[in-house]
């Protein structure tokens, strides 16, 4: 009886080990892609903002 509660424990480990996998992997991705348009929104901003290197510098040539 003892051998059939350690295998059973074990079949469970492996069939809950997907769902662990999931409830880790999903928010990570969504903080990620979240993260990733911030960023390169911040990026597009800055560039608008702060004069410099442009366009506009290689017309004049």
């Amino acid at each position: 009886m003892k051998k059939l509660h350690f295998i059973v424990i074990i079949a469970s480990v492996f069939l809950l080990q997907a769902c662990v996998h999931k409830i880790v992997t999903v928010p990570a991705k969504i903080a990620y892609k979240t993260t990733k348009g911030v960023v390169k929104g911040t990026v597009a901003v800055g560039k608008a903002i702060i004069p410099g290197d442009s366009d506009d510098d290689k017309k004049d040539d």
